[in-house]
């Protein structure tokens, strides 16, 4: 039987451009919750971005991993916080200055959203060529970063993505520190994680509070940034637009993001828990 369930949120329960869950999903998430499952994201959004996402409903994400897991809730209490070190990301900001590549380092602000800025010594080359997110969710720009953690770090990008691969991966040789990772298969961006925690240690730390075995929960997800979730349990589902990594690492498949797959696989789960047994696309 199901008791947990967790899932990553863009490109998985909710479309690339969207920004909210359907009402269908909610319904979908109080079904759980009302059948006796816990249920929350795993996002690498940061808490304060919630509220948007599940359309100001606080029960669908009282339970969750965000951040990448860097920020870990159960039942509305944090249970733990790991942060970045401002040393670290600012080798990240020199690096890709010194590549001229156009992504950038963007840190947040974890209470404010609209305290977003991108770090780098040339802020004509952003003028220049911006990422789409400039002036939607990232709004200034600093030439160096703090000597404090950081809930949040990402790359943003205005590049195709091959180049953001080579990004990617030359950061991974230079700075084995972090860990760099494609949250989406659309959205150019690159997600920075501490290299000791990711989403896969938030689930088992999740489950384990909560008293869950592995056998126990679900995950869904689509892109990088979600392989070590799926491969933290054994029932992991991804949805028919995920990164073929994710495809490969999953156990169950279901549709496509689009058309709503995981609000009715959540149902189809809820209805499982409801009657005791295992849900239908278990098979």
């Amino acid at each position: 039987m199901i008791r947990l369930v967790l899932t990553d949120l863009d490109d998985t329960l909710i479309p690339f451009g969207v920004g909210h869950t359907s009402a269908r999903a909610n319904r979908a998430i109080h079904a759980l919750l009302d059948a006796g499952a816990h249920f929350g994201p795993v996002t690498g959004r940061i808490p304060a971005s919630m509220g948007t996402m599940f359309c100001e409903d606080e029960e669908c994400y009282r339970t969750g991993a965000f951040a990448n897991g860097q920020v870990v809730s159960i039942d509305g209490e944090v249970v733990q916080r790991t942060l970045i070190e401002g040393a670290l990301l600012r080798r990240v900001a020199g690096l890709l200055d010194d590549l001229c590549a156009n992504a950038w380092l963007a840190i947040y602000d974890s209470d404010d959203l609209r305290n977003v800025n991108l770090v780098t010594a040339h802020p004509e080359r952003i003028r220049a060529n911006p990422p789409a997110t400039w002036g939607v969710s990232v709004f200034g720009v600093v030439s160096d970063v703090e000597d404090r953690g950081y809930l949040k770090a990402n790359l943003q990008c205005s590049c195709d993505r091959d180049e953001m691969t080579y990004v990617r991966d030359r950061l991974r040789r230079s700075i084995p520190e972090l860990r760099f990772v494609f949250p989406s298969m659309t959205a150019k961006v690159i997600d920075i994680n501490p290299g000791d925690w990711e989403k896969g240690d938030s689930v088992r730390l999740i489950a384990a509070r909560l008293g869950v075995s592995l056998d126990e929960v679900v995950v869904f997800g689509d892109s990088e940034n979600d392989l070590s979730m799926m491969r933290a349990v054994p029932n992991s589902v991804a949805v028919a637009n995920a990164d073929e990594a994710v495809a490969a690492a999953a156990r169950w498949h279901i549709g496509d993001v689009r058309d709503d797959a995981v609000a009715i696989a959540l149902e189809d789960i809820a209805s499982a828990c409801a009657r005791g047994g295992v849900p239908s696309f278990f098979d």
